[in-house]
């Protein structure tokens, strides 16, 4: 049987893997950052330990076998509620599956060093940081980013405007709502639309966009 050393080298290297991945998110302002995936590889290494090695005291005994994987295989279901947690859906905007993705692929580097796959885990570890990083680098030019934007006017035809302006710039409008409030002098239009627009964009081009409509006032964009 492995040393107490030896499990505490497996629970610290899980945990510097995770809290790696975690300040990657972190820098990004994701919804789990460098604590959460630190203690989600932390708890799947001890996990996968106590799985291997925790009943050995038991063994031998008459009608006692050992399945190292039954505790272990909870982790993978038991994680989707940490990851579904960090998962939010508004105005047909889903945010935060990367990180959910990210923090599922951090219990299973937790579980491979606690199971004394230093050299997977580690790989693992890596892969995921370029899958994070480098490819969102690579795949700038063809990826999208969401945003939620919402403003008024006075005139009802905007909308069908704007969305001829921005489809020619290389924005695409997944939706729009109208909403008609009743005003002293005259009707008065709110609009909510979801712009999809390249990551190659700077932000400040959807604002001059929606600023060169005239009678078009932004409230927010997000």
């Amino acid at each position: 049987m492995e040393t107490t050393l030896a499990f505490a080298l497996r629970l610290f290297l899980a945990g510097a893997m995770g809290a790696v991945i975690g300040v990657e998110r972190e820098y990004r302002a994701k919804e789990a950052g460098y604590r959460t995936h630190f203690l989600v590889a932390l708890g799947s290494a001890a996990i996968m330990i106590v799985s291997q090695h925790g009943f050995h005291d038991v063994l031998g005994e008459e009608g006692v076998g050992l399945d190292p994987s039954r505790i272990a295989a909870q982790v993978v279901t038991g994680i989707g509620f940490i990851g579904a947690g960090t998962i939010i859906l508004n105005k047909q905007i889903v945010r935060g599956l990367t990180t959910a993705a990210g923090i599922w692929v951090t219990s299973g580097i937790g579980l491979a060093i606690g199971a004394g796959m230093f050299g997977l885990g580690i790989c693992a570890t890596v892969l995921t940081l370029i899958g994070l990083e480098a490819l969102s680098y690579i795949f700038r030019r063809i990826s999208m980013r969401s945003f939620v934007v919402e403003f008024s006017t006075t005139k009802r035809e905007t909308p069908t405007q704007l969305t001829a302006l921005l489809t020619g710039k290389e924005f695409l409008i997944v939706s729009y709502q109208m909403e008609e409030r009743p005003d002293r002098e005259q009707p008065l239009y709110y609009i909510t639309m979801v712009i999809k627009v390249r990551e190659n964009k700077p932000e400040g081009t959807l604002m001059r966009q929606l600023q060169s409509v005239e009678d078009v006032t932004v409230h927010r964009i997000e």
